[in-house]
């Protein structure tokens, strides 16, 4: 009887001790609860939706925006892959929305359609950044972005004196509704279709900033087409999948081929000569403003930012330092 109760005594107080190693294990990995307070400090719970993790700049942003995150001792960033669609940025909106986030960081897939769900934060008292691109005129969110037009403006100018006369091209274009798709293609138009009356598109489609689908449409425009002088995408992964289908076809050789975003992929196409130019986006300078926005939305020490980023043009010239750039990260071997 006596061995039944010390029996019982051990196992009594070896429940009672995983039931409290239990209990601490749940509080150390609780990411619902909005700003946590260690050692007297306040931890804000951040989310970032990323647009899709298999796009090469939504990748690059992703990156750069948790490693600008550690600097931050009192932000907690968890990331998510919004996977291109709609459907899945709006519901993980909704989820950081109902695990009360302080803040949510958006890289909409389509604006308008993630416009409501980002309003619906607002009004939930979240902290509210759209990025890359932004989502204009939300009342109480903020944003951190670079101009569009201005991007594909520096390229368009140079296309100007670049494109052969009479020249056939085809345009790579990003999703509808999405702001950077739309003012990057008004902006070709403005600035170099209309003033290039010569030139004639012979292919124009919506790759969705995809170099898959971009391949795609360039072996059937190749195929349908005898002279193809000229590539204007949109983004430089559309680029780099429509140069991906000549490369090795000696017809296409001097090919004018333009983008945007500055990836590293992108600035060694140019080091090669395969691609023409590209203007940068630079998601290191995002990154490092959208995390400083961040910080001061959620420490009160603004209500609301907006602002743009530069957008210099990258080409053979200067290259180089773009180059560099990227070796120092890391991003390039």
């Amino acid at each position: 009887m006596k061995k039944m109760k010390k029996l019982l005594s051990i196992v009594v107080t070896m429940g009672l001790v995983a039931t409290q190693l239990m209990g601490c294990s749940s509080s150390a990995t609780t990411t619902a609860k909005p700003a946590e307070t260690t050692s007297d400090k306040k931890v804000y719970k951040v989310a970032f939706i990323a647009r899709a993790q298999a796009d090469s700049f939504a990748a690059w942003l992703a990156s750069s925006v948790k490693d600008e995150a550690k600097k931050y001792d009192n932000i907690k960033l968890e990331v998510f892959d919004g996977q291109a669609s709609d459907d899945t940025e709006n519901g993980l909106i909704e989820n950081a929305i109902a695990n009360k986030f302080d803040a949510i960081i958006i890289q909409p897939n389509n604006g308008e359609a993630q416009r409501p769900y980002a309003v619906k934060a607002v009004k939930a008292g979240i902290k509210v950044i759209t990025t890359n691109a932004r989502i204009k005129n939300i009342d109480g969110a903020s944003s951190v972005d670079a101009d569009p037009y201005a991007q594909a403006a520096v390229n368009a100018k140079v296309a100007i004196q670049q494109i052969p006369q009479n020249a056939n091209v085809v345009v790579l274009k990003g999703p509808p509704g999405n702001f950077h798709a739309d003012e990057r293609r008004k902006s070709w138009q403005t600035e170099f279709f209309d003033k290039r009356k010569d030139v004639k598109i012979v292919g124009e489609e919506i790759a969705n900033w995809n170099k898959d689908e971009a391949m795609n449409y360039m072996e059937t425009w190749v195929q349908k087409n005898p002279k193809i002088d000229a590539i204007i995408a949109m983004n430089d992964n559309m680029c780099a999948g429509a140069l991906e289908v000549i490369k090795d076809n000696p017809k296409y050789k001097g090919i004018k081929a333009y983008g945007v975003d500055g990836t590293a992929e992108a600035c060694l196409l140019i080091d090669k000569g395969l691609m023409t130019s590209t203007s940068l986006q630079s998601a290191y300078d995002l990154a490092t403003s959208i995390l400083d926005t961040t910080n001061k939305l959620v420490t009160g020490k603004e209500k609301v930012i907006n602002m743009d980023i530069d957008c210099p043009l990258i080409n053979k010239d200067n290259v180089q330092k773009s180059i560099d750039m990227f070796k120092k990260s890391g991003a390039i071997k």
